[in-house]
């Protein structure tokens, strides 16, 4: 089923979005949809004010924009870790067409992330520009608030840099007389803007938050997503910035790896010690279909996206067959004991069945796969699932920090001491490479550590190995480094945008 709308976010820019409210369920970011408050009325106390931070938040929940565009497991389709799947090759075309590269303006799940990153952006701007004429705001809550909201616009500018290379730079919201004079640019004249944005999260955001107030940004998870941007950035003169916020998130105490590789994905396993930063769902919103093609729910339509198709058996719940295990990703993971919590043998489940899809290995995700006993209480099952993505871990800030240092020229002993946490967590023997073989193995580590959570594309792309991993899936550098810029936008935008090379 596909969900879209019919406003382009060029629309989205020149009409002022209202914010959707909620009251709060199990933590500040799980709110319940009740209401609409234009922004024209809004921002009148600390309240109001609160409640315009969590709908910034909000938008890193939704899956639902012109289609389903879930970042994570389309990384996933876009790399050698999984297929698209589905039902047969009509299911969900655009998730096809990103794992063939068979992408055109008009087919890919782009004009989904276009607009939920502009609008995240949107509401960030809008913030910024509102919360210091709040009289009743208290200065430590204008300070903290104003960091989280450059944190997330950083995180949607970083995703559209990465997804798009040339976008449109927006650090305000627009006049009537600046919708058409806006200009689009190269990720060199973003970055600027992120960068400056985490460095200001970094300076006020506190080092750990309430429990009820989880799911917050703080300090190391702005510095882990520095650290993230630097790298993909891949100037070898950063790697030693790299390496030194990732060693500053090590050094605070608040983050240690779970002594259990499975425990990670695992309820209690949510906003554990290794979680440096998630985005949260709720199995407690009691979605449906209704009310899934205006909001998108709180829940995770993701899981249930993975699920074997109309699955009978003991551990797991049904679901609608994508992202199958490619051969590749099973057979590099065949020996290393992350198997058996990153890929669901079909076969090994005793008595189970399912309906092979499109593409089928009979290897399925794990780590984000529907749970019989995570089920829903309330509405559709499907749209409701509350599995968090995590979205940092701190093994993937160890990794990090181990290739800041090696390619800096830093201590490689610290760098092998970091690996090596990540593979004695997992029972591996430890590692004692050095120079290009230490980053080679750092790579290989993220590989096993890190799949099907949407990482491996990125990688592939900001180490050089796109073109020859990728080729045999119609993958070309010169065309799909970056996604199209969707071909409505171009139309709407009278002239504003040009289509990326290649399309």
């Amino acid at each position: 089923m596909k969900i879209s709308s019919n406003k382009s976010i060029w629309v989205s820019l020149i009409v002022s979005l209202s914010l959707v409210l909620g009251s709060c369920s199990k933590d500040f970011l799980d709110t319940r949809p009740v209401g609409r408050v234009l922004e024209v009325n809004y921002y009148q106390n600390e309240d109001q004010a609160f409640e315009a931070l969590v709908s910034i938040y909000d938008v890193l929940q939704w899956n639902d924009q012109w289609g389903f565009t879930m970042f994570r497991f389309l990384q996933n389709v876009a790399s050698d870790d999984t297929y698209a799947g589905g039902s047969d090759a009509s299911d969900q075309p655009s998730w096809v067409a990103y794992n063939n590269f068979t992408l055109t303006p008009n087919l890919g799940p782009q004009r989904g992330f276009w607009q939920k990153n502009y609008k995240g952006i949107y509401r960030a701007n809008l913030y910024l520009e509102k919360i210091d004429g709040i009289e009743d705001a208290s200065e430590a809550f204008r300070v903290r608030t104003k960091g989280e909201a450059r944190f997330l616009r950083a995180k949607f500018y970083f995703d559209l840099v990465r997804l798009f290379g040339n976008v449109v730079y927006i650090d305000h919201t627009l006049g009537a007389s600046e919708y058409y004079t806006v200009e689009q640019v190269g990720p060199e004249d973003v970055y600027p803007l992120i960068i400056s944005d985490l460095e200001a999260a970094i300076s006020v955001l506190p080092s750990s938050v309430s429990a009820n107030q989880i799911g917050r940004a703080t300090k190391g998870a702005a510095e882990a997503l520095l650290a993230r941007v630097l790298l993909f950035q891949n100037d070898e003169t950063k790697m030693s910035q790299v390496a030194s916020l990732c060693e500053s998130v090590i050094q605070s105490g608040q983050y240690q790896l779970l002594s259990d590789y499975g425990d990670i994905w695992t309820k209690d396993g949510e906003w554990s010690s290794e979680s440096v930063f998630e985005i949260t769902y709720s199995e407690n919103s009691a979605s449906d279909w209704g009310s899934f093609g205006w909001g998108g729910g709180e829940g995770n339509v993701g899981v249930q996206f993975i699920g074997m198709r109309d699955y009978n058996g003991p551990t797991y719940a049904t679901g609608w067959g994508f992202c199958p295990i490619s051969t590749e990703l099973e057979s590099a993971m065949t020996n290393d004991p992350r198997y058996n919590h990153t890929i669901i043998d079909a076969s090994a489940v005793a008595g189970a069945s399912y309906t092979p899809g499109y593409q089928n290995t009979g290897y399925f995700m794990r780590k984000y796969a529907p749970l019989a006993n995570n089920t829903a209480p309330d509405g559709d099952p499907a749209l409701n699932w509350g599995n968090n993505i995590r979205e940092i871990r701190y093994a993937d800030v160890l990794l990090m920090a181990a290739e800041g240092l090696v390619r800096s020229g830093g201590s490689e002993a610290t760098a092998l001491s970091y690996v090596n946490q990540v593979r004695n967590r997992v029972g591996l023997s430890p590692l004692s490479s050095s120079g290009n073989q230490l980053l080679d193995d750092i790579y290989e580590e993220r590989r096993m550590e890190l799949a099907t959570e949407g990482h491996r594309f990125f990688d592939l792309i900001r180490t050089g190995k796109a073109q020859d991993v990728l080729g045999t899936q119609g993958f070309s550098l010169s065309t799909h480094q970056y996604l199209p810029i969707p071909q409505q936008e171009i139309d709407a935008s009278q002239g504003v945008l040009t289509q990326n090379p290649g399309y």
